[in-house]
């Protein structure tokens, strides 16, 4: 970085942190997300975001290789105890912490010593891939649900207005923390399995979307805490229950146009929306084991429960894996589609990274969508079950020659290690003891 760079940048945090003192916040937390799916975090004092935004703080690059229980693993570009990285504050997204009193919080990029890329930096890769779409002119909205259990539960019905009732003081903090944030809530709502609950927020760009989808969960949990509550985010808290979601929504979008609709295309789709998404549908297989990373991703993703079991495609069809809203004929700006079978074990930087590389790979094959399924596919029949496992998910995965060129050697085999030991970490496991080793870890 250019020494005016970083003068601007010192004098910027210098002014934030005059502001985070003057608001009472004591310390920074600084996350970025691991390959197991977990945030982890160092802390700095609110005086010294200066400093660390000239100099950076230190953290060790053998968390590439952590496992969702602490253990750890290893590639041939990752794990033991050599080395050391500089983690980076993106001051863009430097938010005060409505949930937690004297504390804000900002996502970082992860930088070598030298001051180079770390090539396993899972943020710094989906900002590659969002400089990979605007080169050809593209840029991409995308926003994801969060989907989380409260316990203690209480007995109201499934989406039942009892739920806000009972629960009112604690979804109007939620709501309150989250708004107060400057997150822009679409909607809160309770959903199917007994102390489940929903936010959607408006979609931004895809590291925006991976950050809120940060600093939603870690709102969630910090407010969660303070109503003496224990909120789980893993994909499945009972085994045999409706597990959580994270569904990534998503739109292409062209000089101000979005792609995904106003075309004279199916569903009103242009050529080049149907063929980013017709790659986004092709590498589901391989894409899950990013976006359904975990053991216990594989105990939510079953038939017929709104999960997107099957490889395929439909018009607001909520048991597709790809589903598509085409929004008012009036308002092309509002259709998106809305990849289902992802869930909250997910990087969310490795997720909308790994959807772009896939979708720009089906723009440069004019990949076509096929025929869209109505009805519920485990019924209807003729459309290919998604992987039923995390190790199968994998072998498309390792095979998959988009995401490794994408993701870059130390990244892909580094997020594989830590993949492959998860699945040998379970093994032999029953479906309540993988439901419980993992359901309150991310």
């Amino acid at each position: 970085m250019r020494s005016e760079q970083v003068r601007e940048r010192v004098q910027r945090a210098r002014q934030e942190a005059a502001r985070l003192v003057a608001e009472g916040v004591r310390a920074v937390a600084l996350t970025s997300v691991d390959n197991a799916g977990i945030a982890r975090v160092k802390a700095v004092p609110a005086g010294r975001l200066p400093a660390v935004v000239e100099r950076g703080v230190g953290m060790s690059p053998c968390f590439d290789a952590f496992l969702v229980d602490d253990s750890a693993t290893s590639s041939r570009f990752s794990g033991g105890p050599d080395g050391d990285l500089r983690l980076f504050p993106d001051l863009d997204r430097l938010t005060v912490l409505a949930g937690q009193p004297g504390w804000a919080w900002a996502p970082v990029d992860r930088y070598d010593q030298q001051g180079g890329e770390h090539p396993g930096c899972q943020r710094l890769f989906a900002k590659r891939m969002v400089r990979r779409a605007a080169d050809r002119g593209l840029s991409l909205r995308m926003g994801f649900e969060t989907e989380w259990t409260v316990s203690p539960s209480l007995e109201g019905p499934a989406y039942g207005m009892a739920r806000i009732v009972e629960r009112s003081a604690y979804v109007s903090d939620v709501l309150g923390a989250l708004l107060e944030q400057g997150v822009d809530v679409l909607q809160i709502h309770p959903e199917y399995t007994e102390g489940q609950f929903e936010v959607s927020v408006a979609p931004t760009d895809p590291v925006g979307a991976a950050d809120l989808a940060v600093l939603v969960r870690e709102t969630i949990r910090a407010v969660s805490v303070r109503h003496g509550l224990t909120p789980y985010f893993g994909p499945v808290v009972t085994a045999g229950g409706v597990g959580n979601g994270a569904h990534l929504h998503l739109s292409l979008w062209q000089d101000g146009r979005n792609l995904c609709g106003g075309g004279d295309g199916r569903l009103a789709m242009t050529a080049d929306g149907e063929s980013f998404l017709a790659g986004v549908l092709a590498a589901l297989p391989a894409l899950l084991a990013v976006g359904a990373p975990s053991p216990a991703s594989y105990l939510r993703l079953e038939p017929s429960r709104w999960a997107g079991a099957f490889q395929c495609w439909g018009l607001e069809n909520r048991e597709a894996a790809l589903r598509f809203i085409a929004g008012a004929p009036d308002d092309p700006d509002a259709a998106n589609a809305e990849v289902k079978c992802f869930d909250p074990a997910a990087n969310p930087y490795l997720a909308v990274g790994a959807v772009i590389a896939a979708g720009l790979a089906g723009l440069d094959a004019k990949a076509m969508l096929p025929e869209p399924v109505t009805g519920d596919p485990a019924v209807v029949g003729g459309h290919p079950r998604l992987p039923a496992s995390l190790p199968e998910a994998l072998r498309h995965f390792t095979a998959s020659d988009v995401l490794r060129e994408a993701m870059g050697d130390p990244l892909f085999e580094a997020f594989a290690a830590v993949r492959q030991a998860e699945a040998a970490l379970f093994e032999g496991k029953s479906a309540q003891e993988i439901a419980d080793a993992t359901r309150g870890r991310y």
